[in-house]
């Protein structure tokens, strides 16, 4: 995965979004293929721009989504239209990458969880997938992080 420029005037994706990119890549493989983590992990730790990610950040989403992928999943479950394994691979990860921010990534705001989710499926995703992840992820929110969703509702917008 070569680093591609970003759009005029905007900088480049930060090292946290590339490890999310390179931790869906992986959960896509390993929806797709089942390998082993450490097997996928070494594969991408292989790829271009590698060196240029939050590696810790990337092995907390591959191998924590890989290795709670039943209870991301049950999490899921309760807001999607569809068993799990119905949705397309893409879409999966990027919701399984979603919810383990919010229920172990504190520093990362419920906000930034769901937009930074939002942006790798209008990357990675089919044409209209984004939107999907982003009502799943936001009812998802207001179970997985209540306090800080009622705070951010209940405040006044500007």
């Amino acid at each position: 995965m070569n680093k591609r420029p970003g759009p005029a005037g905007k900088r480049p994706p930060s090292a946290r979004r590339r490890s999310r990119e390179f931790a869906l890549q992986g959960l896509y493989q390993w929806l797709l293929g089942g390998a082993e983590a450490g097997e996928i992990d070494a594969h991408m730790r292989e790829q271009d721009g590698f060196a240029e990610i939050d590696a810790v950040h990337f092995d907390a989403l591959l191998h924590g989504c890989i290795a709670e992928a039943a209870a991301l999943d049950a999490v899921l479950a309760q807001h999607v239209d569809r068993k799990t394994t119905e949705l397309s691979p893409i879409e999966h990860g990027v919701l399984m990458i979603g919810v383990y921010e919010m229920r172990h990534c504190m520093d990362v705001p419920y906000k930034v969880a769901i937009n930074e989710a939002v942006e790798l499926a209008k990357s990675f995703g089919g044409t209209d997938g984004h939107k999907y992840v982003n009502g799943v992820l936001d009812k998802a929110a207001a179970e997985l992080r209540p306090a800080e969703v009622k705070a951010a509702r209940g405040a006044p917008r500007r």
